[in-house]
């Protein structure tokens, strides 16, 4: 079994550094309206040929959110970039539940079936920046300090 390490350990910095570069491939095309109209054409155009499912024509509302979802997680993937933090991963891997959730929320409900890579992605990424978090959650509450009782680390 893979260890994970501890959030303030480099490698981990390295995990953060490495999502926040995926984040920015997968999305800066959504943060403007005429890269995003691009991306939900080949994105229906794929999903027609693998037969896996098409995206509704485009309107202004569906393209004003892609392009608010694109324009903060491109500022949230540079900020990691460029400055790596224990608490960033915290947070991204929090995010990314939260994706996961909407994900799966629209898969459940008609989604294209494409969408399962990204949720993947998303699921593993996530996966990959909690572990560290919980693990060391946990190690503190099994081994408290000395004359703290059980369940009170870290208060």
């Amino acid at each position: 079994m893979i260890r994970p390490v501890p959030p303030s350990h480099p490698a981990y910095l390295r995990v953060v550094r490495t999502s926040a570069w995926y984040d920015l491939v997968v999305t800066a095309a959504f943060a403007t309206p005429w890269t995003y109209a691009l991306v939900h054409d080949a994105l229906s155009k794929l999903g027609d040929a693998l037969k896996l499912g098409t995206l509704p024509a485009l309107d202004p509302i569906e393209t004003l959110y892609a392009n608010l979802m694109g324009s903060v997680v491109v500022v949230w993937a540079l900020l990691r970039i460029i400055n790596p933090l224990p608490a960033h991963g915290l947070y991204d891997g929090l995010a990314r539940t939260l994706f996961s959730t909407w994900q799966a929320y629209a898969l459940a409900h008609g989604a294209p079936r494409w969408l399962w890579v990204f949720l993947a992605a998303e699921m593993a990424l996530g996966i990959v920046q909690l572990a560290p978090w919980w693990r060391t959650r946990h190690t503190d509450l099994m081994n408290p300090p000395a004359g703290q009782p059980l369940g009170d680390a870290g208060r």
